[in-house]
């Protein structure tokens, strides 16, 4: 895909030609971040001519390719992560410059801070909000121990929620401020950490309407909110003057946070569609880069997304295994299934025994840009962890977002998942729940897995993707056929 080059500013691809192509930008980070490990399969990558159909190939090798050891995994991390900065610009009046410049832009016109104090009771207890549900205490327990049998959540994961229900003063996060980055997102934290008492710090874009719905819910909550404000002209009462917009003002932002109060965890739950999630995922890079420059009081903070390339443990191979050996619900057709489709649909997920697993969940539909913005935070969170960074970076389970749903099939599927053992979630429930991981990394005093796959799969609450007994994409197409008639409605 080409953009035109000529109507975009702040953070962009590089110049192919008369655009600015996407395509030939993913293919050349990918063989990039493969070279130093798996020279076959950079070579593949580079010469890949239907990258955004066969681009899920090469995701996987990323991933099988950082299994050969620590060492392996920490160098695609960073040489993808060099090659992005290597190739991304940022475009001025004055010309291009490197990514890493972006936030080192000369502040002209500086930010001040809109503080908004809640003034709800503070909630001192964890409730997740499920199926119309508020759940808490024992009924939160039952919750989990049935996802956990369901294969719905790792154990890992319903472990670290048991220990956050245990110690319901960790909620506060007392001593720390979190920045949510794109704090508008469905999946971003920001309304469980504001009713728990947390102090945040939200940017989002400059628009009135956005900012009227955020600090409408810090007053209704009792947290404090810190907000981006333009020095003159803000109005705290219609939004208008507050937030930023990370594509072209990362260097605002970056002035602004440099001397802020901490310590700072710094969340990126950025969302933009197609090749834009990809650069704003770049300017956030380049801005943590430059806080972790500056500062020595900073955590970084993730959600990965379940529909990517995972390695998983043994034990849920296992349990997909037994799934397999057990021909329920349409295990009884599968034979003929298989015959018909020549052994497309309902493929094993794993092969018998491995350890760790290689889980494939890439959905064509989501594209090779969103792929590749997800697989850049992973990397940043390799990399971070390697040297010395503190990371929280947690798979998320599916969640009907508004940016998912539009897209027919995948709300088809969504609909029909639970005939092949996965669970969508709702957004209210998802960010809960991961709000909740995120006060656990940051409170309970775990050492992360020194082996960055191990560490990926811990807490990973991924809806049933990782112990089902078939490949996801191998049951979408059933899935969403099953689904067609409740997604209409």
């Amino acid at each position: 895909m080409d953009i035109d080059s000529t109507t975009e500013t702040g953070v962009v691809f590089p110049r192919s030609g008369s655009g600015r192509s996407t395509s030939a930008f993913g293919r050349a980070v990918v063989a990039d971040a493969l070279r130093g490990v798996d020279p076959l399969g950079a070579r593949a990558a580079e010469a890949e001519t239907s990258w955004r159909r066969e681009y899920r190939v090469h995701f996987r090798r990323l991933v099988e390719a950082g299994l050969l050891s620590v060492d392996a995994a920490v160098s695609v991390a960073r040489d993808g992560m060099s090659s992005l900065y290597a190739r991304m610009r940022v475009s001025t009046a004055d010309g291009d410059l490197d990514l890493a410049a972006a936030p080192r832009i000369p502040v002209d016109k500086p930010l001040r801070t809109a503080t908004v104090a809640g003034s709800a009771t503070v909630e001192s207890e964890l409730v997740l909000p499920y199926r119309g549900q508020r759940l808490r205490g024992s009924g939160l327990l039952r919750r989990l121990d049935a996802w956990v049998v369901a294969g719905i959540i790792e154990p890992s994961c319903a472990d670290a929620v048991r220990l956050v229900l245990d110690n319901p003063d960790w909620l506060s996060l007392a001593g720390r401020r979190i920045v949510v980055l794109g704090a508008g997102a469905e999946m971003s934290p920001l309304t469980a950490l504001l009713r728990w008492g947390a102090e945040v710090v939200a940017v989002d874009l400059p628009q009135p309407a956005v900012w009227q719905r955020l600090l409408g819910l810090a007053h209704r909550c009792g947290g404090r909110l810190h907000v981006p404000a333009a020095t003159a002209g803000h109005d705290e009462s219609t939004g208008v003057g507050l937030g930023a917009n990370l594509l072209h003002e990362s260097h605002r932002v970056a002035a602004w946070l440099s001397d802020m109060a901490g310590p700072l965890v710094l969340g990126n739950y950025v969302y933009a569609e197609g090749s834009e999630h990809v650069r704003v995922t770049a300017a956030v890079d380049a801005l943590s880069q430059q806080l972790l420059s500056q500062r020595r009081d900073i955590t970084l903070a993730f959600l990965a997304t379940p529909t990517d390339v995972f390695a998983v443990p043994s034990a849920a191979v296992a349990e997909a295994d037994r799934r397999w050996a057990a021909k329920e619900g349409i295990g009884r057709v599968r034979q003929p299934l298989r015959i018909v489709s020549g052994g497309r649909l309902l493929a094993r997920n794993y092969p018998p025994g491995a350890d760790p697993g290689i889980n494939d969940s890439l959905v064509l539909q989501q594209g090779p840009n969103y792929a590749l913005a997800k697989r850049l935070q992973r990397w940043r969170a390799t990399a971070a962890r390697s040297s010395g960074t503190p990371v929280s970076l947690r798979i998320a389970p599916s969640t009907r977002t508004r940016s998912v749903v539009r897209n027919r099939l995948l709300a088809a599927a969504f609909a029909g998942a639970h005939r092949f053992g996965v669970e969508v979630f709702e957004p209210a429930t998802s960010n809960t729940l991961m709000a909740a991981l995120l006060v656990h990394d940051l409170c309970a005093g775990r050492q992360a897995d020194v082996v960055p796959w191990r560490e990926e799969a811990f807490g990973a609450a991924h809806g049933g993707l990782w112990r089902q007994p078939y490949a996801p994409r191998s049951v979408l197409g059933i899935a969403a056929v099953l689904g067609a008639g409740a997604a209409r409605g």
